[in-house]
């Protein structure tokens, strides 16, 4: 099914979603890796406020390559997810709604997912320059001194992806496994 979702996310959107069902993002959204994951944690901690509001929002790991000229962003593919997975809980109990990444995700993740009705969504890797048409804007908001890992806010429009893990705790990446072994 193709389903198009606006930013920031509203939980009853994402109960109609189900793993394999094609999502098209329009809206903010932030990107970060794993420092500045550590970053945004450690803050969190502190106590202190991140860098933005992650109620409703949505993160994608990448470290996208420099912006040629006349373009807001270069090539933007998807970084493998699992380096941010001691990470993803906190910022999922403080209101973030959807990671966009590729490859599975933790027991502990998809179990903090479905406690705080998030998604995950794999977007296509190795289709890094076609990702990035639909960044229509990019500006780093923090951590400037992590280059390409910077913290980015982007204005996308119909950025494509696949819901890997639902908010019932249904995963892709099995589901995909017992439908092969069949």
């Amino acid at each position: 099914m193709e389903i198009h979702l606006t930013t920031p996310l509203k939980t009853e959107d994402l109960e109609k979603l189900k793993i394999g069902d094609q999502v098209y993002i329009t809206g903010t959204i932030y990107t970060g890796r794993d420092a500045a994951h550590k970053r945004l944690v450690e803050l969190l901690e502190k106590g202190e406020k991140l860098p933005f509001d992650a109620e409703g929002q949505i993160i994608y790991y990448v470290g996208p390559a420099p912006a040629p000229p006349g373009k807001p962003i270069g090539s933007a593919g998807p970084t493998t997810s699992y380096r941010m997975d001691p990470y993803a809980p906190a910022l999922l109990d403080v209101g973030m709604k959807a990671m966009i990444g590729k490859g599975p995700r933790d027991q502990t993740v998809i179990d903090s997912m479905i406690k705080n009705k998030a998604v995950y969504l794999a977007a296509v890797g190795g289709a890094a320059v076609v990702v990035a048409k639909s960044i229509k804007e990019s500006k780093v908001i923090a951590y400037e001194d992590l280059g390409p890992e910077a913290i980015r806010e982007m204005k996308v429009e119909n950025f494509p992806c696949v819901v890997a893990n639902d908010v019932y705790g249904n995963d892709i990446y099995k589901a995909g496994v017992e439908e092969y072994k069949r």
